[in-house]
């Protein structure tokens, strides 16, 4: 028997049938999704310090559970004392099993230990079903050790779905457990 997590199943037993129902959908084959998580990290003080992208790297693959890989400069910049090919930052894509986990604990471990917490944004999808959200300290994962981190650095996680709007991607991340602030 092989391992399926918890948030896949959920999405193919609860997420498609309510979003059939609530779009009018004719075919499972139209219901949107979650297609891959995006998260990207780019350490400004890089320049100066090597060490930070080494530990960004090592936080980033503990926090995904996939290794994760340098992103480096495309130009030169003088005034950032920036060369083409420094690298400057971590990425990780993840699809599948291991995006589900991370979603799961994103939901369920890390965004319920942000400081005053009172649900995300719901305004920063782009037009074609795509949502990014930004989390300011990497501490709210449980995988970091306080003592072992050097800075606190932040970092974008975009969540990449197969929806043609917003609506229909709002709809599904909210199904699917993301905590969206309430509008009044």
């Amino acid at each position: 028997m092989s391992y399926t997590p918890r948030l896949k199943n959920k999405y193919k037993e609860e997420v498609v049938p309510a979003l059939m129902e609530q779009f009018g959908y004719k075919s499972i084959m139209e219901v949107p999704k979650l297609e891959k998580i995006c998260i990207n990290q780019g350490i400004g003080k890089a320049t100066q310090d090597k060490k930070l992208v080494d530990n960004a790297l090592q936080e980033m693959t503990m926090i995904a559970g996939q290794k994760a890989v340098p992103t480096k400069a495309k130009k030169s910049v003088s005034n950032f004392k920036l060369r083409e090919g420094m690298t400057i930052g971590a990425r990780v894509t993840l699809r599948d099993v291991k995006m589900y986990e991370f979603l799961d604990r994103l939901v369920s471990v890390a965004l319920p230990r942000v400081r005053d917490f009172r649900g995300i944004n719901d305004k920063s999808f782009d037009g074609r079903g795509n949502y990014s959200m930004g989390i300011t300290e990497q501490i709210i994962f449980p995988e970091i050790d306080l003592d072992k981190i050097s800075s606190i650095q932040g970092m974008d996680v975009t969540f990449v779905t197969s929806a043609n709007t917003d609506a229909e991607a709002l709809a599904l991340l909210k199904l699917l457990g993301l905590p969206f602030k309430n509008q009044r």
